[in-house]
């Protein structure tokens, strides 16, 4: 058989295509165009916290215990600095926690060592609390499986967003949902 009648250019396009997705930067430039903003639950529709009792272990930051937390607007993701996805949001999530660090809760948890950590943080100049989680999850919480997993934890103990996978963080629409929670 003559490799030369099977050749075309769709099969050589095909093979470039993948090798790229296998580039981790292309794939994190990808992630990160097909990137929504995250969908909002009504409080009806949320599962709810009903334990605040976390302790966690401060990596950039001091230790806490997560009740500190309750009755605040609580901004929770579980990421590592290997994940692509992670990699993906990270530049949207910054901008929104320039804007509201004051008014929510972030709270960035990672199995990695502080080291990785910290050279992850000062290459892309991200400066978000990170902790290690200490004990097992609040009640309420529901379990996590992949990263990045993304809860939105409202006043109330409410999980208004719970997205695994790359968002859009700093939408308009996603900060409206936002900011009616500070409200409320």
């Amino acid at each position: 058989m003559n490799l030369k009648k099977h050749f075309t250019w769709s099969n050589l396009i095909f093979v470039i295509v993948v090798a790229l997705m296998l580039y981790k930067p292309t794939r994190v430039w990808f992630i990160r165009q097909v990137s929504f903003s995250p969908s909002v639950s009504s409080v009806e529709k949320s599962q709810k916290i009903t334990d605040y009792n976390w302790p966690l272990y401060g990596l950039n930051t001091e230790s806490v215990n997560f009740s500190q937390f309750e009755n605040k607007v609580v901004f929770l993701n579980f990421w590592a600095t290997w994940c692509p996805p992670c990699i993906a949001e990270f530049p949207f999530i910054q901008e929104l926690y320039k804007d509201y660090k004051d008014n929510v809760a972030f709270v960035f948890v990672t199995n990695e060592n502080w080291q990785e950590v910290e050279a992850f943080f000062q290459k892309n100049n991200y400066d978000f609390p990170t902790y290690q989680s200490s004990a097992s999850y609040p009640k309420g919480l529901p379990s996590v499986s992949s990263i990045p997993t993304t809860f939105i934890i409202d006043k109330k103990g409410n999980i208004r967003v719970k997205k695994t996978g790359s968002a859009d963080w700093n939408s308009e629409s996603f900060r409206k949902a936002v900011d009616e929670m500070l409200r409320e």
